[in-house]
């Protein structure tokens, strides 16, 4: 029989999308107050791989990576979407529920970006209240690596590239902290 054992912390990231990124300062205080400081911060990409989000959020719009210097027990990832869906909410055009931003958090192990989501699907696995998790990245043979289900934008050299970065980061951290993650 196996043994228990807890989990490693993990690095606590959070995808933004937005037309106007004059907003994201005032969300970013929003998230810190809520899960520290932020310690990584990555350029704006263009988001033009669907117009999904067009009719609610307008055109033109940009996606940012933004990660957290405290990082988290794994567990806490749903009560991490159902903030980010509160503070989405704070940003909505009144009188809608057209959102002016869109967050996806999500964390980065050693092994994994996994994000958190309200939809199911086959690769999905429910957490709690409503929240799903996703693992949309692994990390294989030093780089993280698309599976079949994952979001275009996520299968870009910029947006791998921006999470072997983030990745590092955390890597880091757990060595000065004296932590070690799982064997892969």
């Amino acid at each position: 029989m196996g043994q228990t054992k807890p989990p490693s912390p993990v690095k606590l990231i959070v995808g933004t999308l937005a037309a106007k990124s004059n907003l994201l300062e005032s969300v970013y205080q929003r998230l810190s107050e809520q899960f520290g400081p932020i310690d990584f911060t990555s350029q704006f990409f263009p988001f033009d791989y669907t117009n999904y989000y067009e009719p609610e959020m307008g055109k033109e719009l940009k996606r940012q990576f933004i990660s957290f210097q405290r990082l988290i027990v794994p567990d806490k990832l749903a009560s991490v979407k159902l903030f980010s869906n509160a503070v989405e909410d704070e940003y909505v055009i009144d009188g809608t529920r057209r959102r002016r931003v869109n967050l996806d958090p999500g964390y980065i192990s050693a092994a994994k970006l996994v994000l958190a989501s309200t939809k199911d699907h086959a690769h999905r696995i429910y957490l709690q209240q409503g929240i799903y998790a996703e693992i949309t990245l692994r990390f294989f043979r030093k780089t993280f690596q698309a599976w079949d289900w994952t979001y275009p934008d996520y299968r870009t050299k910029v947006y791998i590239d921006t999470f072997n970065h983030i990745r590092r980061i955390y890597i880091e951290q757990l060595k000065t902290a004296g932590l070690s993650p799982h064997p892969l």
